[in-house]
């Protein structure tokens, strides 16, 4: 049996059904396991927990993220396709003043994402102390907090609303397919293969609920 694990995507549902093929809405159904007549059991949840499966074993094939990804610390999978769904980008986004600004300390930059944070401006030899926030990552500048953030944008409604404008595009994101590399070596035969072609292509057919 191939075990999927698929991250619940917000709006991007529909597109990812469509990819795997399924007459499944994603993250709209109470049941976290589904089976197909193709050998496939697909199992819903976290992006975060979809690494986890993945390092452990448990799935062999997953759904997630570039952020998720870019900000993990496990590396162990094969990145076997872009579904090009679920697009948007990280950014550092702060007032426009922060462009002229002459800081006389380090910068303090908020975020939920503080590797990519960490990475982006060690990349650029600034040394700045990251905030970590878990929500509403916007505030940050806007009480004072930090000097700017680095956070995901789709639309930069939420920025503009508070007076924040993007100061500098990091890098894009959008769903990947990954691959555990273990499976990929050992689950050489024809099924497993096929499953990968199916998801690719969106082949998979004829979902049945327990």
């Amino acid at each position: 049996m191939t075990m999927v694990m698929l991250a619940t995507l917000g709006g991007c549902e529909n597109q990812l059904r469509g990819h795997v093929g399924a007459n499944i809405i994603v993250g709209n159904s109470r049941e976290l396991l589904i089976e197909t007549n193709d050998g496939l059991s697909m199992i819903f949840g976290k992006a975060n927990d979809v690494l986890t499966f993945l390092e452990h074993g448990i799935v062999d094939i997953g759904f997630v993220g570039q952020d998720t990804l870019d900000e993990s610390d496990f590396h162990d999978y094969y990145d076997m396709l872009d579904l090009n769904i679920g697009k948007c980008y990280f950014a550092v986004a702060a007032y426009p003043e922060y462009k002229t600004k002459e800081f006389h300390r380090r910068k303090r930059i908020a975020s939920k994402y503080t590797k990519v944070a960490k990475e982006y401006f060690n990349s650029k030899q600034e040394d700045v102390e990251i905030i970590k926030l878990e929500g509403s990552v916007e505030l940050g500048p806007v009480v004072g907090l930090s000097d700017a953030i680095v956070d995901i944008v789709e639309t930069g409604s939420t920025l503009k609303a508070n007076g924040l404008e993007v100061i500098e595009k990091i890098s894009d994101i959008s769903t990947k397919m990954i691959v555990n590399k273990v499976s990929l070596k050992f689950k050489k035969d024809e099924n497993f293969l096929k499953m990968i072609r199916s998801i690719k292509w969106g082949g998979i057919k004829d979902v049945k609920r327990h």
